[in-house]
């Protein structure tokens, strides 16, 4: 199911593979996976719960 996501790469991480990718699965929500292991576990995310998530990481 993973495969057919649209997986988008951190802008952060330049040319190095060392970062993570995230999904938008309408169908579960916002997903979330290592970059050098793409058959690792996905972490799922609920629109709020991302969101909260996003905002919490950018604190300074």
């Amino acid at each position: 199911m993973t495969d057919a996501l649209a997986w988008h790469k951190s802008t952060y991480s330049g040319v190095r593979d060392d970062c993570v990718e995230v999904a938008d699965d309408t169908s579960t929500g916002i997903r979330l996976r290592d970059s050098k292991l793409t058959d690792s576990p996905v972490l799922t995310f609920s629109g709020s719960r991302w969101t909260a998530f996003v905002h919490h990481i950018a604190q300074p």
